[in-house]
């Protein structure tokens, strides 16, 4: 079996490194020849009704890019990637996700969508924050769609800082929540692969609100609960994930709250915390997954 793990291709942070390497570690010891690659980019050419793949006839592709292009032209020439282009594309946007998630029996915070701005010199409409805080009142906590670590997200404590941030994020996809306070900066990041929780760790930042490692978070191993299992698991179903981590936040009623989903959840924390093999888990679903989908395709 050959696989591929396909990166960024102008450079990755080191936990997106460390991810990728334990990946393919896993993977090679379980006799899968695998490749790391940057330039999927460039392999691919789109002609008429056909997408031709210059790559050397993997079996799958493991996706730890966000580039939604590459991975729709991947899948459309016929390359099963881990985790599939709709799953990735929507989880990269936060605004996509929460819609998704709507109606499916999941709780997450009230969200207003921004409106889109296109001219730098729109004015913001100082009623908007108004109608924003009657809505969700202070704080308001402001996302960008797209940004990971913790980065793009930004906490209103009042009118004046709503209005800041509201300039400042303008001419980008935004959107705006209530914030939950019942543990401020603490948050529980499960692990879910093929549909099942593997693992978990409470994070927790004692000088920022957001939870992130990138922030400076720290991650605690904890025990996981029934109705945080049962959240996270049905996250990845909804969403039609492989492999993502769920960021839940604790509420006063016990019920957890989806903060985020990510699809390409870093493995260096949750393995060093937890002392799981992630990727060993991870790479044992992708061949079982692989071998049955290409067994079913002979019937």
């Amino acid at each position: 079996m050959k696989g591929l793990i396909i990166v960024n291709p102008y450079g990755s942070v080191a936990p997106s490194v460390h991810h990728a390497q334990r990946m393919k570690e896993e993977l090679n010891k379980r006799g899968v020849e695998v490749e790391i690659i940057s330039d999927g980019f460039s392999r691919v050419v789109i002609e008429g009704k056909c997408a031709k793949i210059d790559l050397e006839a993997p079996d799958f592709a493991v996706y730890l890019d966000k580039d939604k292009y590459l991975s729709e032209v991947l899948e459309k020439g016929g390359l099963r990637l881990f985790n599939k282009h709709d799953a990735v594309r929507i989880c990269d946007d936060k605004g996509q996700t929460y819609i998704k998630l709507a109606g499916a029996g999941v709780h997450f915070p009230k969200t207003i969508f921004g409106a889109l701005c296109y001219r730098k010199d729109s004015a913001i409409k100082e009623e908007w924050a108004d109608n924003i805080a009657a809505a969700l009142g202070y704080p308001v906590i402001v996302k960008e769609s797209f940004g990971s670590m913790g980065k793009g997200v930004y906490k209103a404590d009042n009118r004046d800082e709503l209005l800041s941030i509201m300039e400042e994020v303008k001419l980008k996809p935004h959107l705006f929540q209530e914030y939950i306070g019942y543990k401020p900066g603490v948050d529980v990041r499960v692990i879910v692969i093929g549909g099942r929780a593997v693992a978990c760790m409470e994070r927790g930042n004692e000088n920022d609100f957001r939870s992130n490692v990138g922030q400076g978070g720290k991650g605690k191993q904890i025990m996981l609960l029934p109705r945080f299992k049962e959240v996270a698991e049905g996250c990845a179903h909804i969403l039609g994930l492989d492999y993502c981590g769920v960021d839940l936040l604790y509420t006063e009623s016990g019920e957890p709250y989806v903060c985020e989903v990510n699809s390409n959840a870093f493995i260096d924390g949750i393995e060093s915390v937890t002392g799981i093999n992630v990727a060993g888990i991870y790479a044992d679903y992708i061949i079982k997954t692989v071998l049955e989908e290409k067994a079913k395709k002979k019937y």
